[in-house]
């Protein structure tokens, strides 16, 4: 079921008025003329594509925002500085032809919009539950959709603070009218996986984001049970007992996270169809010595036996819309080398039909002064993309839906920002050259939307929208439309922009002479990253 489109800001090179004074596009009466007026655009099966120019692929950028580490910069930042930090991060985005926020909004069972369940970060004023003056997921959301760019809601579920006391919390928060609901271990406050209430209460805060905002994805980071710290038992064996009857210990942890995944999945769909779920997990889920199954790799800590997160259940059953693993090493890593990971989680995802996955992205670790020195290459980062290209070509049968690792998310906005020895800046140059949409979902929706209208006066585009898009996909061709064929439109090399359903207007900004060199089209994109044919601008 697709939803109502979108209402979005209006985008640079938008002229409104323009388009009320001009008569409607025609589409023309029939459907033999609609059929001469568009191009489909041709797929990985059907034309030799160039991986270096994926048209559809995940480019995330995650924002963190516990302890500040991205945004905002530092608390007590006043209202109108916080919205100017945020606004700088979704251009840095753009810039970098990034496709995806992953915005951290619920750090510390504390929340970034106006919630009835739980109070306003400590993080954006510096004392929770004092408001900030704005609503910082409504406007991420606006300015996002704005710039093309989706916006995923990050939400960790158990943490309730970085201290193990809880000093912090307010008088009003849930895990102080419920302290038995809690745990301290490590030195922080979790809530314990265990208890039917916290997950509920889990679902209840993921509910009301989807209720309130068009986000395009909720998301969940690596924090199932806390990592294990030396010497320290969580402590949860009063749980354990009350409701772990026939289970091992590991086997009802498990089972509670793999409740959590379900419980929100489910409730994602009742509420906003359309909406993902994503994770992104440690990447390991079990060494190879610990289980045949597993990838051939020597981590300290395993998803599946220390987190108790069966990251690969959840890519082959179909119960997330996309897992992105925390592929965090390097190339030459004798632990867990940075290719043997993203092998196997290429064949787990090629064993699944109903989930994406991604990769994601250490751009923290590139330092000049880092511990490894494969970390002190400015290429290090490029030199992964090789690796996925490999592993998608080796496996022909996924390619139509663009390969079985379909993108990456990087962590984090500030190491982009920083762009550390240009190892970013020779991602975009190289990688990144052109815009890309995100991968399909077509468990969700296969349905491509209406073809826009399209006519156009020397280098200026007017766009007459279908009702179901959200996006628009700029060809430029060097050849006339006679000749262009599906396969002109198969990747990126002459995509010049991917723009938002409000630029009913758009002027292409790099070709001014010889414009009969040329040939203009533009398709539509929905939510779920469904084209439709490519309408030729005459």
């Amino acid at each position: 079921m697709r939803r109502r489109p979108r209402v979005l800001l209006a985008a640079a090179g938008t002229a409104a008025t323009a388009l009320a004074a001009q008569a409607p596009i025609q589409a023309g009466g029939a459907t033999r003329a609609m059929a001469s007026s568009t191009v489909t655009p041709g797929t990985a099966a059907t034309c030799t594509v160039n991986p270096a120019l994926a048209k559809r692929e995940m480019r995330g950028m995650w924002i963190a925002s516990v302890v500040n580490i991205d945004w905002p910069s530092r608390q007590g930042l006043t209202a109108t500085q916080q919205r100017a930090e945020l606004v700088s991060m979704l251009d840095l985005a753009k810039a970098n032809r990034m496709n995806t926020i992953v915005l951290q909004v619920r750090p510390t069972a504390d929340t970034f919009w106006p919630s009835t369940l739980e109070p306003w970060s400590q993080w954006i004023t510096g004392t929770q539950g004092k408001a900030p003056g704005w609503d910082p997921l409504g406007t991420a959301v606006t300015e996002a959709h704005a710039r093309g760019l989706e916006l995923h809601a990050w939400v960790n579920p158990y943490r309730v603070s970085m201290d193990a006391t809880g000093k912090n919390l307010v008088a009003t928060h849930p895990a102080r009218v419920h302290p038995e609901w809690t745990v301290s271990y490590g030195g922080k406050l979790y809530y314990n996986p265990g208890i039917p209430a916290v997950r509920a209460h889990v679902v209840g805060v993921v509910k009301e984001i989807v209720a309130k905002y068009d986000v395009d994805a909720i998301h969940f980071d690596d924090y199932f049970y806390p990592y294990p710290v030396s010497g320290q038992t969580f402590n949860d064996a009063a749980t354990f007992q009350a409701y772990g009857a026939g289970q091992t210990l590991a086997q009802w942890r498990r089972a509670n996270i793999t409740a959590l995944i379900d419980d929100v999945r489910m409730t994602v769909r009742a509420t906003r169809p359309g909406t993902q779920f994503g994770v992104s997990p440690f990447g390991v889920w079990r060494n190879l010595a610990t289980d045949a199954t597993g990838s051939n790799t020597k981590a300290g800590v395993q998803a599946y036996d220390d987190l108790y997160a069966n990251t690969r259940g959840w890519v082959v059953n179909g119960q997330v819309d996309y897992l992105a693993p925390q592929d965090y090493w390097s190339t030459v890593l004798p632990a867990a080398p940075y290719g043997a990971v993203a092998g196997w989680w290429a064949d787990m995802a090629g064993r699944s039909a109903r989930s994406n996955v991604y990769l994601g992205e250490a751009a923290y670790r590139v330092s000049a002064t880092s511990s490894e020195t494969a970390w002190q290459k400015t290429r290090e980062v490029v030199s992964h993309f090789p690796i996925t290209d490999r592993l998608n070509a080796s496996r022909p049968a996924a390619l139509p839906a663009g390969g079985v690792i379909k993108g990456r998310m990087f962590f984090s906005a500030a190491d982009i920002r920083a762009n550390r020895l240009d190892a970013m800046g020779t991602v975009v140059r190289e990688r990144h050259s052109r815009p890309a949409m995100t991968p399909p979902a077509p468990w969700l929706d296969a349905v491509a939307p209406q073809a826009p209208r399209v006519a156009r006066r020397g280098r200026v585009l007017s766009i007459n929208p279908p009702g179901d898009a959200l996006h628009y996909v700029i060809y430029r061709v060097p050849k006339s439309a006679a000749n262009v064929r599906p396969c002109d439109l198969a990747d990126a090399r002459n995509v010049v922009a991917i723009v938002p359903r409000t630029t009913w207007t758009w002027v292409d900004p790099q070709v001014t002479t010889d414009l009969g060199k040329y040939t203009w089209l533009v398709s539509a994109v929905d939510e779920q990253s469904n084209e439709s044919p490519a309408w030729i601008a005459r």
